[in-house]
């Protein structure tokens, strides 16, 4: 069956596009619209409309053809033959217009949208940018700053916003073909002008060239700050400045090669990849495909704390009801204040209606009685992370939740299969480690014990996907993926603190790295007493060197908790939480080296972040030997959404193939000699892949 139709409606010829599911731009369809456009050059058609089959418009590339050769027509090509037609073309828009969809639509001459479209140019969350024209027809359309800000952020924008700023002419109510055939017909009436884009100038009327150059240079700044590191938004605005300043013909040239540099760059492979691990995340190898899902319409929370009432807005944002419990009436009255605290937050940035907030809090009901939870269809456990509590507070459950209720543990580390123990049904039993503040992240580390059945794991899931989280599942280990791994990254970082570095040396080598804040500083935000309470659980051998905490603990002893308390690693502005350096912490860290019998060197800035890398990798490699992991992607997918890796580096293993896994085999081997092979020791699936000359990604594609 063709994916490209052609037929005329009275004198109007309509071309249907039907590549399901999302009408994406394949080889077939770009070479169908061109052969349609072709021939409609010859017949009666007056007009011709442009439309989608299904339930969008063009949404982009086809990601199959991602990294194979071109196959002709390219879309710029096509899009040449678009806006050179003798006829004018409407571009009828429903569902998503997206990347090389909407540059497709632009290239018409004219454009309708039902209210419901939406358009963007999401390029740069792949590291490119529009790459047929986008940046060259956007400006022209909508001028410099709405252009710039629809495609350095990538964020699609309603019809009514794309009207407004004039990448569409209108947008039509009712039925999409019988709409564009009016219009259609419209611009017969007056005429059938050509309103092609590209004969357009960015408009300067009223703004003078010193005016656009602020604009670049303030814009560029703010990138600087807000993409930090990604080169893709600076080329943007450089093809835009081009737009600005010259010809059509010579901003297209401007792009291409702009938008070739972008395609070979790191940066895009990077997040190319973390797009498709993102995608592969959600699946589950060995789960048979007819796998029965539960129904879940009910959820039932324990511990209304910041945790838990974060997870209660997950799901009434999603229209799922909720019942919160709580120890007592007080403790369920701050978990509400809490709640509603938030959502006067969104509600105060414009991002939600008060009556919408409204609807939402009065859609979680309060309890103290573990009864209400009876009729629950998941219960979730958000309490403190003691394995005792829990499994008392999983007995419990047992006791009073209905046969088939998914029972679930908010840990970020305690063993769900001793808390599944506790139950008579450990097949029904999950891990569901959402990450704070829970109502705003978007990783779901899901933890599968050693009895949690299909029909659980494969709901849970589907509960990620509709809370709008990425999940990641992860088997049974002490912190499972993340906080497994975090251990050795944090170890690395006080172990430097205490032989030479600073807090302030150490967050500004990772920061630089990409990371949305350093080490000691998300020490700092999450609470010092946090480790120094989940320690406190643990045997002498459990908790590891003293040298790996000691800092760490001396803080804690001093009241220095971080954020909470104005001190931490740095001191905080009591109205602003600036953060400043503090002489006291230097002192401490000094006075904890003399007595661990440490002498404090400097240490340069390549090697922390070796060190801090290394060790996340080297346990990301041991995590993937003992089948905690499904895939190295889902460690990136971890590590990208729920640690703040930059994901223009791909996550840390992506990251280690781009280094080289010889390369930090034998940095590891070399750390083992100089710091220590209690800290060091290589994993054996890095020293095997080496020793095969393999990479990663050949290891899991094998």
């Amino acid at each position: 069956m063709s994916v490209v139709s052609y037929q005329l409606e009275g004198d109007i010829g309509v071309i249907r596009l039907n590549n399901p599911p999302v009408n994406a731009l394949s080889h077939a369809l770009r070479s169908g619209i061109q052969d349609a456009v072709t021939q409609a050059q010859d017949d009666a058609s007056l007009a011709l409309v442009l439309m989608c089959e299904g339930r969008t418009f063009i949404a982009g590339a086809d990601i199959s053809e991602f990294g194979k050769p071109p196959m002709l027509p390219s879309l710029p090509e096509l899009l040449i033959v678009l806006e050179a037609s003798k006829k004018p073309i409407i571009a009828a828009i429903h569902g998503t217009a997206l990347g090389g969809g909407l540059e497709t639509a632009l290239a018409c001459h004219y454009r309708c949208a039902l209210p419901s479209a939406q358009v963007g140019l999401p390029e740069v969350k792949l590291g490119l940018l529009p790459g047929a024209g986008g940046t060259q027809r956007v400006p022209r359309l909508t001028g410099v700053k709405a252009a710039l800000d629809l495609m350095t952020t990538g964020a699609p924008i309603a019809a009514a916003q794309a009207l407004n700023i004039g990448l569409i002419d209108k947008v039509v109510e009712g039925d999409l073909l019988s709409a564009a055939l009016d219009f259609a017909n419209e611009v017969i009436e007056q005429g059938a002008e050509l309103k092609r884009v590209r004969d357009l100038e960015v408009d300067k009327t009223a703004t003078s060239a010193e005016y656009f150059a602020e604009l670049f240079t303030d814009y560029r700044k703010t990138l600087s700050k807000r993409f930090r590191g990604q080169e893709a938004p600076h080329r943007i605005v450089e093809c835009i400045e081009a737009a600005l300043n010259t010809p059509f013909d010579e901003g297209l040239k401007v792009e291409r090669r702009l938008f070739v540099e972008c395609m070979q760059s790191p940066q895009s492979w990077a997040l190319q990849h973390m797009f498709f691990a993102q995608r592969m995340s959600s699946k589950v190898k060995g789960l048979p495909k007819d796998t029965q899902l539960k129904d879940i319409k009910r959820v039932g929370i324990i511990g209304g704390g910041l945790m838990g009432g974060g997870i209660a807005m997950n799901f009434v944002n999603v229209g799922i009801s909720v019942t919160l419990l709580e120890i007592s009436q007080e403790a369920l009255q701050r978990g509400k204040d809490l709640i509603a605290k938030n959502y006067a937050m969104t509600v105060s940035k414009g991002k939600l209606t008060v009556e919408l907030a409204t609807q939402r809090q009065d859609m979680i009901t309060g309890t103290t009685d573990y009864h209400d939870l009876a009729d629950m269809d998941l219960v979730i456990e958000a309490v403190f992370e003691n394995l005792d509590i829990k499994k008392q507070v999983f007995a419990k459950l047992d006791n009073v939740c209905k046969q088939g209720a998914i029972l679930a543990s908010n840990t970020s580390y305690q063993d769900v299969n001793l808390i599944a123990q506790s139950t008579s049904r450990p097949q029904d039993v999950i891990g569901l480690h959402f990450f704070s503040p829970a109502n705003v992240m978007k990783l779901l580390e899901i933890v599968r014990g050693d009895e949690t059945s299909n029909e659980v794991v494969a709901t849970s899931m589907a509960i990620a996907k509709s809370i709008k989280k990425v999940p990641a599942l992860s088997r049974v280990c002490y912190g499972f993926i993340g906080n497994r791994m975090l251990r050795h990254y944090a170890r690395e970082a006080q172990l430097c603190l205490l032989e030479g570095s600073t807090p302030q040396d150490i967050d500004a080598v990772m920061q630089n790295f990409g990371m949305a804040m350093g080490p000691l500083a998300v020490g700092d935000l999450a609470g010092i007493d946090i480790g120094y309470k989940a320690r406190e659980g643990l045997t002498d051998e459990q908790k590891g060197d003293v040298r790996t905490y000691c800092i760490a603990d001396a803080l804690y002893e001093m009241g220095r908790l971080g954020q909470k308390t104005g001190a931490g690693y740095y001191q905080y502005d009591p109205d602003t939480r600036q953060r400043s350096v503090d002489p006291v912490v230097l002192e401490v860290i000094e006075a904890q080296a003399k007595k661990m019998g440490v002498e404090r060197k400097v240490i340069s800035d390549k090697t922390i972040l070796e060190r801090l890398t290394f060790a996340l990798i080297n346990e990301g490699f041991k995590i993937l030997e003992e089948g905690i992991a499904q895939r190295p992607s889902d460690i990136d997918v971890v590590y990208a959404f729920g640690y703040g890796f930059p994901a223009y580096r791909g996550g840390p293993m992506f990251y280690a193939d781009t280094i080289g896994l010889e390369k930090i085999y034998h940095t590891v081997c070399e750390f083992a000699d100089t710091y220590g092979e209690e800290f060091w020791q290589p994993a054996a699936l890095l020293k095997q892949l080496v020793e095969e000359g393999k990479t990663l990604t050949q290891w899991a594609n094998s």
